[in-house]
């Protein structure tokens, strides 16, 4: 059973998302919190598996929260729930240590797929972000997704479509969108020239 905290200043999407996890039998949303220092006093009580925070927040926002729940709670997977999609916004929050960044404007479906990814240790990042990967040596993942990059990790990894697409939650046909997106991003010529990108770049992520 994962271990669900929320942190919003919006009591009515919070009463949205109640309602719409709790019919779900591996979720339990164990507390709510309208600003970062109840968020962290919860963490501290509930000491949950996966925290959803808004950015954000009277009193403490969400890079401070995260930060102080992460000094304590290393293991605690944080994702950053928010409106925001200024690449300086993202940034902040991945540096916090957030492992997951999800848009608002999101469906509720893509908000269960971020728990459920980073609860298994992995990285989720909202399909619609598209900022710099200052880690990247060539910068040229930087036109890529964070989803798309995820995907080319596992490429790297000889994954294939179906595994890619159940690690991640995603349909089969979605990761083939997403590798010929990615072909025509990187200017490669098909699957082949695509594998072997990842590959050369499996040691830049």
């Amino acid at each position: 059973m994962i271990k669900l905290v929320i942190a919003e200043d919006h009591n009515a999407l919070i009463d949205g998302i109640k309602l719409f996890v709790e019919y779900e039998e591996d979720i339990e949303l164990v507390g709510t919190a309208l600003n970062g220092e109840q968020l962290c006093e919860l963490v501290k009580e509930k000491q949950p598996d996966v925290v959803i925070t808004d950015i954000r927040m009277p009193i403490m926002d969400g890079i401070a929260a995260t930060k102080e729940i992460l000094r304590h709670f290393p293991n605690t997977k944080v994702i950053a729930f928010t409106m925001f999609n200024q690449e300086e916004a993202v940034h902040q929050m991945i540096e916090a240590g957030v492992k997951g960044y999800i848009l608002k404007n999101s469906s509720l479906k893509d908000l269960l797929s971020a728990i459920r990814t980073v609860y298994k240790g992995q990285k989720y990042y909202d399909i619609n972000l598209k900022i710099e990967d200052k880690n990247s040596a060539t910068g040229k993942k930087s036109v890529l997704t964070f989803r798309q990059q995820e995907i080319l990790k596992l490429i790297s990894q000889g994954k294939t479509n179906i595994e890619i697409g159940e690690l991640l939650f995603i349909g089969k046909a979605t990761v083939e969108t997403h590798r010929k997106n990615m072909i025509k991003k990187l200017n490669l010529k098909g699957a082949g020239e695509l594998l072997r990108y990842a590959m050369e770049s499996k040691y830049e992520f």
